[in-house]
């Protein structure tokens, strides 16, 4: 029997491993009861734990997660038990964004309707979180990236830790910041946002501390202790809540060379109107001061797709005057226009290049910065069609900040 029992659990565990891990599409019947290991639940006491669990995809997101969550947390917000919630990410991750390579399939497939739905159900559920009734405290602890942002930042306290690794990298795969980010990133200090947003490059836990994106910080080793003090908490309240998370939270101390220390190199280079003239600028520096940073920040910006970095900057601009629910409605007409409009090539190119035959070498259209034109910014911002119909969010049930 037990031989029969450990033979059921590989078959299990291989059904999974390749709907969920390894692939997302196959000809394997799955089941709702499959899919909802994709989203883990713990309870202890009036907590309640939603626990992100693609592990070997460092929890890559998909739509059945974005339903399942907001599932979840609206019977959370209901139930007068349950006072407080948390997130974390299976393994070495926290989230490391959207599915994107289901995302390439799906649009070489052919399957808008399914890139309408994955949007939706995340953006939504990212509404959710940053209208949330209830304390929510979100652990940072590995990869947290992309989309994996969107599903932190907008709740009470988010937790990052020495295994943290923070980044928006759209523009590298022909992409924009989106989940939120132009609202997240636009609130930064100075120009980081436009930093992070246009380079993609990372930053580490200690400088999500020192700039916001994070509200405390632990060593990952303590995580399990800050965990159980948590969970023996009975209480709604998020000053109860944050007095727990400051009991085990620790100065964070970044590094030297690290872009927090640079804030007003930032604010000279990306403080202006085009990326043009912040490429110029960082050239300047770069020959000036012979920094490394600014190298590798050049570098960064000239391997990246030259439409996504103009209308990264613009949206991030944009996001500085917008509420949340503003900024994802646009962000959702942005990446319907960026996975299934006319200029959709790139994200294939980039997610290609980077992520299916990791030659490195995307080529982008257009080419360069010059040739991209007022009018295909524009039109990335558009809907795709005039009867095209926007992000439903519940706006005047729950309010936006």
């Amino acid at each position: 029997m037990h031989n029969v029992k450990g033979l059921l659990g590989r078959i299990v565990r291989d059904k999974l491993w390749r709907f969920g891990y390894r692939r997302s599409f196959c000809s394997l019947k799955v089941t709702p009861e499959d899919l909802d290991y994709q989203v883990l639940v713990e309870g202890s006491g009036c907590s309640r734990t939603a626990i992100l669990n693609r592990p070997p995809v460092l929890n890559a997101l998909t739509t059945h997660m974005g339903y399942r969550l907001q599932k979840l947390y609206k019977n959370w917000e209901e139930d007068p038990n349950i006072g407080f919630v948390m997130m974390k990410g299976s393994g070495r991750a926290f989230c490391a964004g959207g599915d994107i390579v289901s995302l390439y399939h799906l649009r070489k497939r052919g399957s808008p309707d399914a890139i309408r739905e994955f949007f939706s159900s995340l953006y939504s559920f990212i509404y959710l979180l940053g209208t949330y009734l209830k304390p929510h405290v979100a652990i940072l602890n590995g990869v947290t990236m992309g989309g994996g942002t969107g599903v932190s930042i907008p709740g009470t306290f988010r937790v990052a830790t020495d295994r943290t690794i923070f980044a928006t990298p759209e523009t590298i795969i022909g992409f924009h910041p989106d989940a939120g980010a132009s609202f997240n990133l636009s609130h930064l200090p100075g120009r980081l946002g436009e930093y992070l947003g246009l380079t993609g490059l990372k930053i580490s836990g200690a400088e999500m501390l020192a700039c916001g994106l994070a509200t405390h910080y632990i060593r990952s080793e303590e995580v399990p202790v800050m965990e159980e003090q948590l969970k023996n908490l009975l209480t709604d309240d998020p000053s109860v809540v944050e007095s727990s998370l400051e009991k085990c939270a620790e100065v964070a101390h970044p590094e030297k060379t690290g872009v927090i220390r640079r804030i007003d190199l930032l604010e000279k280079c990306f403080s202006h109107d085009t990326v043009e003239e912040i490429i110029d600028s960082l050239e300047i520096e770069a020959g000036r001061r012979k920094d490394t940073w600014c190298i590798t920040t050049l570098r960064r910006l000239k391997e990246s797709s030259p439409l996504s970095l103009k209308v990264a900057l613009r949206s991030i601009r944009e996001g500085r005057l917008q509420t949340l629910d503003q900024c994802l409605i646009r962000e959702y007409r942005m990446s319907l226009q960026g996975l299934i409009g006319p200029m959709s090539g790139n994200f294939c190119e980039g997610v290609r290049a980077r992520l299916i035959d990791k030659d490195e070498a995307p080529k982008w259209d257009p080419p360069s910065l010059e040739k991209v034109s007022e009018d295909m910014v524009d039109n990335y911002f558009s809907a795709l069609t005039p009867t095209e119909p926007d992000l439903d969010l519940p706006v005047k049930l729950r309010e936006s900040i």
